[in-house]
């Protein structure tokens, strides 16, 4: 499906430019036009617009605080897509920068990882250089496509922390090209559109994110000026991301609810799609709980690099972990005797260990993760039971 579909846009782009060129116009006459007329605001504005019918999708809870966040969902998925595409949308001048952070989330956005992405083209080669620093784990990934014209985020290239060559002052250099090098090459192909960096946390707090760095191989210093083509374009493809996130992710949170709380293996190629790591195994579901009631989560983890959990609200953004307890991981965890784990779920704090906190929400999503299982190990899914909140301090 998603060769069909690259394969209609193409054939639609070549009628396009045959037309244009029978009119005697280019496509940069076409944008300039758009933005002197003010068509590009326009369909940027009509775009968002379309976005708020994710809030009305079946299955979103309809009540006010949960639409609330919805709208703020919204508007945070805007911020983020107009500095993605707008701001540092040129890939001959690529920035890093962390496009999902603490207030711009979307996907199950993974409260231990430190994201980086920027805007490259298969048209160009550039360098990633910096310093590893005491981050637990970094990985480089460019993907192709985006959520507004393909519906996600197909993998491309990927050099993981392990195969990360590092000098002994703990610089590095990576190679991003079509053409393979000897040392720390990342592949990108014609349709790679963005490279995304991926720094895990066993604990944010005190471990340090690798110092990085990205530029085009062409030797320029600067960007060049700012085009009609880009801002017409970089519009666009904002106002898509805005709608195309926000329609996929709620319609995984509505389908989540077939299984609520339970959680069941994600499938993996649907994951790898939507710009999940293919090293990590997915557990996402969907969560409700009456005032009384807490979900406990058991599970003996298999021999693996680490594993985290988190709750997120409906729309799939993690919940506040700047200042709850949201997640829990591999070295946070506090573990039984027989080396497993129980994580509670609550509204309130029982006590027992490994509370997580579901600030004020009595539904979300949810995920478990298995980071890069050892050799000979096998991913096991976590055992779910809803529980009285009053048993659970009785019993602990």
């Amino acid at each position: 499906m998603r060769k069909l579909l690259f394969l209609f846009l193409s054939l639609v782009k070549a009628f396009r430019r045959a037309g244009l060129k029978l009119k005697g116009k280019t496509e940069e006459d076409v944008h300039a036009q758009r933005v002197i007329s003010g068509k590009a605001w326009e369909e940027y504005c009509d775009n968002l617009k379309s976005a708020g019918a994710s809030l009305m999708y079946p299955g979103t809870p309809r009540d006010a605080f949960n639409q609330a966040e919805g709208l703020r969902y919204l508007s945070r998925l805007t911020r983020g897509g107009l500095e993605a595409f707008v701001e540092y949308c040129d890939p001959t001048f690529p920035v890093l920068r962390r496009m999902a952070h603490e207030t711009v989330k979307l996907g199950a956005d993974n409260p231990d990882n430190h994201y980086f992405n920027a805007q490259i083209s298969g048209k160009y080669s550039y360098r990633i250089s910096g310093k590893r620093n005491s981050v637990h784990y970094i990985g480089f990934f460019t993907q192709n496509g985006n959520y507004g014209s393909t519906g996600g985020l197909a993998p491309c290239g990927a050099l993981e922390d392990q195969q990360l060559q590092v000098e002994t002052d703990g610089t590095f250099e990576i190679i991003l090209s079509t053409i393979a090098v000897e040392k720390n090459w990342l592949k990108i192909e014609p349709d790679t559109t963005m490279v995304m960096v991926r720094q895990t946390f066993l604990n944010r707090f005190t471990e340090t994110p690798a110092e990085i760095h990205i530029e085009n191989l062409d030797g320029r210093r600067a960007p060049d000026p700012v085009t009609p083509a880009m801002v017409d374009e970089g519009l666009k493809t904002a106002s898509m991301f805005v709608a195309g996130a926000s329609f996929l992710f709620a319609r995984w949170a509505n389908g989540f609810q077939k299984h609520t709380n339970k959680l069941p293996l994600f499938d993996p190629e649907t994951s790898n799609a939507a710009g999940g790591d293919k090293n990590i195994i997915y557990y996402h579901s969907h969560w409700k709980l009456a005032g009384n009631e807490s979900l406990v989560i058991r599970v003996k983890p298999p021999a693996c690099d680490s594993w985290n959990f988190q709750l997120n609200n409906y729309w799939m953004e993690s919940l506040d972990y700047r200042y709850f307890t949201i997640c829990i991981n591999k070295a946070t965890a506090i573990y039984e005797p027989d080396g497993s784990v129980k994580v509670v779920v609550a509204h309130h704090d029982s006590g027992v260990p490994n509370w997580i906190n579901t600030c004020g929400h009595d539904q979300g999503t949810m995920l478990w993760r298995w980071y890069r299982i050892a050799d000979g190990d096998m991913a096991v899914e976590p055992e779910c039971r809803v529980e009285p909140f009053s048993q659970l301090k009785i019993k602990n």
